[in-house]
């Protein structure tokens, strides 16, 4: 049973009225075309319904997983900011209001698109310390230890602020002191605890409470309660030590003295030499191409963009496939597995091996690669996996000024809340990101990701991560979608699943996120589908190709930006049910 696409001419034309209405009615003449979209019908057992609306706005929109967050940066582009200075001011605000995720004791990656066709990539992934050995989370008899995940010893370098303020420099127009205002203040006067936050930190009291995070976040010995106000003191005195001083406040002086101080007492390995000598790096963006629309997305040390095109051009090898149906499912499940194959064996930091990029996103490898697809069974993944924990606690942020720049963002901390470690005299949470190298090449890691040598533990190394910040334009080459994902390697198959709905399926942001997802990693070698996505006919048909199928509640957390008619659409999460983060003008 297929889930079947078609036109719907008159709604659209209400929806381009609507539009209309919401943009004052003024003319977009000046506009590009935009292509009318398409309905769908999903499977009736899955939890959305087609149709939903997205945040309209006219002029500039930001989704994050944190509303308060989203309008720190619309502050920051109604006061004449451009993209750039609205994401940092959101990086640094989702510090305070998504503790989570957001964060100033992890890492990530921005892809940046200036309307002016300018492009950019820029990585501020966590590095190993220097006193990192290749294995150093094993035990006597060679078996993982969870040190790598929990704990002291599980952070890397942090990279999130000298990336957010290495951005800024070079890109964006507003100073310091503004774009990190509105974070200072939420962290100097509090913000309103929704019960997102609230029940967040009720799950994770087993974690954050061994740590010395029980008297902050655990008041009365309870979490702080929906419609309190929450402070946080010493986070907001290290955002002014960075406001004051840039990267310097951070990486060396009394929040770099409290940070090395706070860890080596538990037996973390992170320096003084380690924060002086942390660098964010400019990266030359994955440019690629699906079916004429243009994908700038990020390289190595993410996975993320070389996955991506390596699993677009697969599918572009096939003729276009149907949504929803077992013949489209086959296909994407296929070209995930042989692309995230090459991933966990080939990729890794380029300043530690040689990666063949080249190689990996062309269109004769595809060619080539595709080959090995049987269109009518599965082909199974050379050895046996274990498997895949659930988790989504990376974060990921669009946003689109009123010029048409374009940022995306993703940041993490790896595990929820990191790896637990709070820094009282600083304010923040310390990643888990240690974890993200093969700790035991050839072994599992949290993810169920086996990944070989080339992502081993080195000093001074940047761990393999699936973060996919990716900008899509048009076959005009005009901006269309700014979208990512949270879910360790999951951000791959989610991220490509959106940009697929819009681009190829014709779906509305809306329908693109809400759509059930699918998710292949080689190994363990199975089809992991969420729960109520598929059809029993589908479901039946798979699994007469050999896939094996296991259901799951999410598979990842996606934050997207597109453009519409008259403006942009909007849409932030919709899995995790808390109350959206988008916010425009």
């Amino acid at each position: 049973m297929a889930f079947r696409s078609s036109l719907v001419a008159a709604c659209l034309v209400l929806f381009a009225a609507a539009a209309a209405c919401q943009s004052g009615g003024r003319a977009t003449a000046s506009a590009p075309a935009i292509p009318e979209r398409s309905s769908v019908q999903f499977p009736a057992t899955w939890r959305f319904k087609a149709g939903d609306s997205a945040h309209f706005a006219e002029h500039a929109m930001i989704a994050s997983n944190s509303r308060p967050a989203s309008e720190a940066g619309i502050e920051i582009m109604r006061a004449g900011g451009n993209a750039v200075d609205a994401a940092v001011a959101v990086g640094f605000a989702l510090a305070v209001t998504y503790p989570v995720a957001g964060n100033l004791g992890g890492g990530g990656y921005m892809v940046i698109r200036m309307s002016d066709g300018r492009s950019a990539a820029l990585d501020y992934r966590e590095m190993a310390p220097l006193a990192a050995s290749r294995d150093m989370y094993l035990d006597d008899k060679g078996n993982l230890t969870d040190a790598s995940v929990v704990g002291y010893r599980a952070s890397g370098v942090p990279g999130a602020v000298a990336g957010m303020l290495e951005a800024l420099r070079k890109y964006g127009t507003k100073s310091r002191a503004e774009v990190i205002a509105p974070a200072l203040r939420m962290a100097r006067d509090g913000f309103v605890v929704d019960s997102a936050f609230s029940g967040s930190l009720r799950g994770s009291r087993h974690l954050i409470a061994r740590f010395s995070g029980r008297a902050v976040f655990y008041p009365n010995d309870s979490a702080p309660q929906p419609g309190s106000r929450f402070t946080q003191p010493a986070l907001a005195a290290t955002l002014q030590r960075i406001s004051d001083q840039g990267a310097k406040g951070f990486y060396e002086g009394p929040t770099a003295d409290s940070l090395v101080a706070e860890l080596g007492r538990g037996g973390g390995l992170i320096t003084a030499e380690d924060l002086k000598r942390y660098k964010a790096i400019w990266r030359t963006p994955i440019n690629a191409a699906y079916r004429g629309y243009k994908l700038i997305t990020m390289p190595p040390s993410s996975s993320g963009g070389t996955t991506i095109a390596e699993s677009l051009n697969l599918l572009e090898t096939f003729p276009p496939a149907t949504w929803g149906t077992a013949n489209y499912v086959h296909l994407l499940g296929s070209a995930y597995q042989r692309a995230f194959i090459d991933r966990n064996s080939k990729l890794g930091d380029p300043d530690f091996i040689k990666v063949p990029l080249a190689q990996l996103t062309s269109k004769d490898y595809a060619r080539t690669l595709a080959k090995t697809i049987d269109p009518q069974r599965a082909t199974p993944t050379p050895r046996d996996g274990s498997q895949i924990v659930d988790g989504m606690h990376t974060t990921h942020y669009s946003v689109v000024d009123d010029k048409g720049n374009a940022v995306a963002t993703t940041t993490t901390i790896n595990n929820g809340y990191g790896s637990g470690v709070y820094l009282t005299s600083v304010g923040f949470f310390m990643n888990d990101e240690m974890d993200d190298f093969a700790a035991a090449p050839g072994k599992p890691n949290m993810f169920g990701l086996v990944q070989g040598e080339q992502n081993a533990i080195a000093p001074g190394k940047r761990m393999l991560s699936a973060m996919s910040p990716t900008i899509v334009l048009d076959p005009q080459g005009k901006l269309l979608l700014v979208a990512g994902a949270a879910g360790g390697p999951r951000i791959i198959t989610s991220t490509s699943q959106v940009i697929l709905n819009v681009i190829q399926h014709n779906m509305t942001l809306a329908d693109a996120m809400r759509a059930p997802k699918i998710h292949h990693q080689a190994l363990p070698d199975e089809l992991l589908v969420e729960n109520g996505g598929l059809t029993p006919d589908v479901e039946s048909a798979l699994k007469a190709m050999g896939h094996t199928i296991r259901y799951v509640g999410g598979l990842a957390n996606s934050n997207a930006v597109m453009r519409v008619k008259g403006g942009w659409h909007g849409v932030s999460e919709p899995r995790d049910g808390r109350v959206s983060g988008t916010a425009g003008y």
